[in-house]
């Protein structure tokens, strides 16, 4: 299987998000879940986001390591996502994690698609 972890980050995760990140995970029934995040087909400008908890890794899979948690990015979604930065915000007005992504030429009206 050619999994890879590099030392130079493909997503960039925020203290919040991985604080965030590890609570979540606490509640999974599998301590070796992690956070698969990527980009499908989809949505009013041709790509949305997509992140879940999953315990299947894959050929071309790059995986970040933020000490309890680990981020999972697919070969496939690489190209859409590198460069970008995870956070998440607690707030009167926004509560939820946000994608910072530098490769976005347009989004949507929504908020989630891109592309």
């Amino acid at each position: 299987m050619d999994i890879q972890i590099k030392s130079s980050r493909t997503v960039l995760a925020t203290e919040n998000a991985v604080s965030k990140l590890i609570e979540l995970k606490a509640e999974q029934d599998s301590k070796e879940s992690f956070l698969r995040m990527g980009v499908k087909p989809g949505g009013c400008s041709g790509y949305s986001y997509e992140m879940f908890f999953d315990t299947d890794k894959f050929d071309g899979d790059v995986i970040e390591e933020y000490g309890e948690v680990n981020i999972v990015v697919d070969a496939e979604s690489l190209e859409h996502i590198k460069g970008a930065t995870l956070d998440y915000k607690e707030g009167l007005m926004e509560t939820g994690f946000s994608i910072d992504n530098p490769n976005v030429s347009r989004t949507c009206g929504c908020g989630n698609s891109f592309s």
